[in-house]
């Protein structure tokens, strides 16, 4: 099974990609761990992305999708993976979609997890980091720092879910709950079920 994670910071994607992935028995693959891959094993993309990153501009389009091309044609995820935080833009979606066409591969399902933004204000501002024995806020994690963050989702990413649900692979899962509970939505949406999700199969 191929599926797409999509949702705002604070939803919880990592988490749920890690548990969903995990049932699904297909790697879990995040961007972040794509690049750092490539810079750290100093492969050509990796290099060209260095430049850009060192520059703290934007990796264009076409270096990350190659990245992500490259990590899908590894033997673990050739029957199936769960991409995390890929991809960020239409452009990117409808780039995937081209590449993955070209090995006569669709994905399945997109999942979006549906947080309310007062609901991701309070998680994302409520986390806190030890600094010299005292907790204290990260600046990006500020509640007017978190607003705007989720502003730039709004206005880059969030125009993925029309994107994905006219293409009609698109399941808005409520991401409030407990994580077992959240993971069992995503599951039944799936049409799959655990029983360590409590949730049965769908249909």
């Amino acid at each position: 099974m191929r599926v797409v994670l999509l949702g705002p910071p604070g939803a919880g994607k990592g988490t749920q990609a890690q548990f969903i992935a995990e049932e699904l028995s297909v790697p879990a693959i995040s961007t972040g761990d794509i690049f750092r891959a490539n810079v750290s094993g100093q492969t050509e993309l990796g290099r060209q992305a260095k430049v850009y990153m060192d520059a703290g501009d934007l990796v264009p389009d076409e270096i990350t999708v190659a990245m992500v091309t490259d990590r899908l044609a590894e033997p673990d995820a050739v029957d199936g993976f769960l991409l995390d935080g890929f991809p960020r833009t239409i452009a990117q979606a409808e780039q995937l979609r081209a590449s993955l066409a070209g090995r006569d591969q669709l994905l399945d399902r997109v999942l979006e997890l549906v947080v309310d933004e007062d609901e991701l204000v309070r998680r994302l501002s409520g986390r806190r980091m030890l600094v010299e024995g005292e907790w204290v806020q990260r600046d990006d994690d500020k509640p007017e720092t978190v607003r705007h963050r989720l502003q730039v989702y709004r206005e880059q990413t969030a125009p993925l879910s029309g994107f994905y649900e006219q293409a009609g692979l698109l399941s808005r899962i409520d991401a409030i709950g407990e994580i077992n509970e959240v993971t069992g939505r995503a599951l039944a949406a799936l049409g799959t079920g655990s029983a360590s999700a409590g949730v049965p199969a769908a249909g």
